[in-house]
């Protein structure tokens, strides 16, 4: 088995979308970024990408390369899946912590949650969603931006069986 911790944060700011997860939240405010500035699935990328000892998501999805702006997060994660396959893992568990004053993101973790199930191919219980406050404390505390923290297992995938002859 594997192991892969990941992170992202954005800013801030208002009339911008908000998207966890690949679930948009209602929110005055929302994130800037140059893909869809989807901490959750950010972070899980990089996760993934650790666990499997390919780099980090600047790597494989640059900010300063044009096909990643203003892209749909669920492309980064669908392609890291490949990645993954292609080397030889899959993925079996995520479990990640938004950190956000606000919105209020209970009523919403159940939707995220299995949003990332059905993108990351998983089902709902190897995935687990939990929000935070900063209690006040720094940017975040403040409500200028919004971070998560991911934690993925892999274990080596199962080898295709050959056809006897």
């Amino acid at each position: 088995m594997r192991v892969g911790l990941g992170y992202d944060s954005h800013r801030l700011l208002p009339g911008r979308p908000l998207k966890l997860g690949g679930v948009e939240i209602p929110s005055p405010l929302g994130t800037v970024g140059h893909s869809d500035a989807d901490v959750v699935l950010h972070a899980l990328v990089d996760a993934m990408l650790g666990a499997a000892g390919l780099g980090d998501i600047g790597k494989w999805f640059p900010d300063t390369d044009p096909r990643w702006h203003g892209a749909d997060s669920a492309i980064l994660v669908r392609e890291t899946l490949q990645r993954l396959a292609e080397t030889g893992f899959r993925l079996r568990q995520a479990d990640v912590i938004i950190l956000a004053e606000t919105p209020r993101l209970g009523p919403h973790k159940e939707r995220i949650r299995q949003r990332l199930a059905d993108l990351l191919g998983l089902p709902p219980q190897q995935v687990n969603v939990k929000a935070k406050t900063n209690e006040g404390l720094g940017a975040i505390g403040r409500g200028e931006g919004i971070a998560c923290q991911a934690l993925v297992a892999l274990d080596e995938a199962e080898p295709k069986s050959s056809p006897r002859t």
